[in-house]
């Protein structure tokens, strides 16, 4: 599991001195609260109560009371890879994710990685690359950041904090691994022909291969160009600017590289929400009381 506190801004006033975590902050005008996105990610999908309850278990107070200042705004369950993406709004009061889970889950163990590994400020890439996550088997001789010494049962959680994050992913029409591969490194934002603040990995996928995309805001002031048919996309936060490459624009260079190959793609799948939608969808579940906001998202916003 790992979970991400994310923001369409940086409030440098905000927790710059803490030792767990930077509280990030997504404001709301209409609400006059600071609010965070977290998008928590478990190993479980295919047993949709379990994934129902741990969504409901984070609109709780210590108390076992609903919170008034949090809402679930959308699940997304991959039943193949048996994964599923919890996105959560809340009051930046209201979050206390590294303490609380190393409080109250016991045999917790934590690595931070992004604004909540300060000074360092790795990224999740160097975490997962540092501790051999996609290969490590045995976490036991890991030393954590946070918490107890790994144990199997428990295994390692992450808890980073980013500027806002979504998740953009595209299917070609292949089967050819080494080909995705391939896609996928040239539009990563660390090559040097790639897309800025984009991270990407290529994962077989219900008989196709997905292209997975982690798709980061960020700050540049030399981005100028951010209409709907262009790269980058942006958004202000009292007076600070972000942007981040647009899922449409992120399709059309799959799919041109895909073609260049002699193979087509199968659709683009945004899983959460753009910066803006996040805005709109936690202000108005907020205000509403609508802790279960999943659950009637569709009939609300579209």
């Amino acid at each position: 599991m790992y979970t991400t506190l994310q923001e369409p801004l940086l409030e440098k006033a905000v927790a710059r001195n803490s030792s767990v975590e930077k509280e990030i902050t997504m404001s709301s005008s209409r609400l006059g609260l600071r609010l965070a996105a977290c998008l928590l990610n478990i190993s479980e999908a295919r047993r949709k109560y379990i994934v129902e309850n741990v969504a409901k278990a984070a609109l709780l107070e210590k108390n076992g009371q609903k919170h008034p200042e949090v809402s679930v705004l959308n699940i997304f369950s991959d039943q193949e890879y048996n994964r599923s993406v919890i996105t959560i709004a809340a009051s930046v009061d209201a979050l206390g994710l590294a303490e609380n889970l190393v409080v109250c889950v016991p045999g917790c163990s934590v690595f931070l990685f992004g604004e909540a590994n300060l000074p360092e400020k790795r990224t999740l890439v160097q975490r997962r690359k540092q501790l051999g996550w996609f290969t490590r088997r045995d976490f036991s001789a890991l030393e954590p950041d946070l918490g107890a010494a790994p144990a199997r049962r428990c295994g390692l959680t992450g808890i980073g904090a980013s500027p806002y994050v979504m998740n953009c992913n595209v299917t070609i029409d292949s089967q050819d691994l080494a080909l995705g591969k391939e896609i996928a490194s040239t539009i990563r934002g660390s090559n040097v022909n790639g897309l800025k603040g984009v991270q990407t990995m290529a994962f077989p996928h219900e008989g196709k291969i997905e292209i997975a995309c982690n798709v980061e805001s960020f700050e540049d002031q030399e981005v100028t160009e951010t209409s709907e048919g262009s790269q980058y996309m942006a958004y202000s936060v009292l007076g600070d600017h972000f942007y981040y490459v647009s899922p449409h624009y992120i399709e059309a260079q799959v799919r041109k590289l895909a073609s260049d190959r002699g193979v087509g793609t199968m659709g683009r799948a945004l899983i959460g929400f753009t910066p803006q939608e996040c805005k709109n969808c936690a202000e108005y579940a907020i205000k509403e009381g609508i802790g279960e906001f999943w659950k009637i998202r569709g009939g609300v916003f579209m």
